[in-house]
């Protein structure tokens, strides 16, 4: 029997949720799925006008990435979908798809993370005070909760540390 994998890569905008994310569902011969593909139109557009997203916002967002999760578990299909995921009860409606979801954090001082939206062409998310608002509603998951990898490290690395981690968690 195959290990299959549902693995959520987390962090503001800027982290590397999606390339990192495509790296690690590729080494693992998952599927990947961007959550910022199915924000809807409404929600894009508010991020666009440099307007965060509130709670009632990313709801739907979250039901819907929950979804893939719950089909990929009960087709033992492994998936990694990167995603936002600041706030705790975003990540307990994400479990809700896969309780043994596994969780991996990218973090990165807000110094790393401005220069790379700066460099960062024709994506809805930009600027300094979406960044900003995105910083304070993170509440960074506990040790016990997700692997933390900080995004300063080559991707490579990361991926490594994400594996051997991986290898150590309950399905």
């Amino acid at each position: 029997m195959t290990t299959s994998y549902r693995i959520l890569v987390m962090g503001v905008s800027g982290s590397g949720k999606s390339h990192v994310g495509r790296l690690l569902a590729e080494r693992l011969g998952a599927d990947f799925i961007d959550g910022d593909d199915h924000h809807s139109a409404a929600n894009i557009a508010k991020m666009a006008r440099g307007t965060p997203l509130d709670d009632r916002d990313r709801q739907g967002w979250l039901e819907t990435l929950a979804e893939f999760f719950a089909d990929c578990r009960r087709d033992g299909r492994s998936v990694v979908i990167g995603c936002s995921a600041l706030k705790a009860r975003y990540r307990d409606i994400l479990r809700g798809g896969d309780p043994a979801l596994a969780i991996v954090y990218l973090e990165g001082s807000r110094a790393l993370l401005r220069e790379r939206l700066t460099g960062r062409e024709g994506h809805f998310f930009s600027g300094e005070a979406m960044l900003d608002s995105q910083l304070a509603d993170l509440e960074p998951p506990a040790a016990d909760e997700a692997l933390s990898l900080v995004v300063s490290q080559s991707p490579e690395v990361m991926i490594e540390h994400a594996v051997a981690w991986l290898q150590t968690q309950p399905r």
